[in-house]
């Protein structure tokens, strides 16, 4: 995994389970499993992001009876939560937003001999 997937995934973890829950509550577990499917989040991330989520007041929890054992912790988002998700998205939109400009940018500017050229020999170049 590079560094940039790494700090990236680390950036937002937190998005990604306000996000979970604003569809329903769930136990850790299940958030875990859905997020090692969709991000390749590890189990032992989640316990301790639920406790810093609860302790921030955006998730709290309640305790539902299981079928196949003991009692499940169950998370749902709270009023906090669901702003603090709002503000988040509109934070990652805008930052993705800028992203996909700049690559695309680059992606479709011309590159020359004398600018490719350039780069290679670590000299800056002063095209706009």
């Amino acid at each position: 995994m590079s560094e940039i997937e790494i700090q990236l995934k680390k950036g937002v973890l937190g998005l990604c389970v306000l996000a979970l829950l604003s569809r329903g509550d769930s136990y850790a577990y299940e958030i875990a499993s859905r997020m090692a499917d969709a991000v390749d989040m590890g189990e032992g991330t989640i316990y301790p992001l639920m406790r810093r989520m609860q302790s921030e007041g955006l998730v709290a929890t309640y305790l539902e009876e299981s079928p196949s054992g003991p009692s499940r912790k169950y998370y749902r988002i709270t009023a906090t939560g669901h702003a603090r998700l709002a503000e988040q998205t509109a934070e990652w939109r805008g930052f993705t937003a800028a992203v996909d400009a700049m690559i695309d940018a680059a992606a479709s500017a011309p590159e020359t001999a004398d600018t490719a050229a350039q780069l290679q020999e670590g000299e800056p170049s002063h095209e706009a």
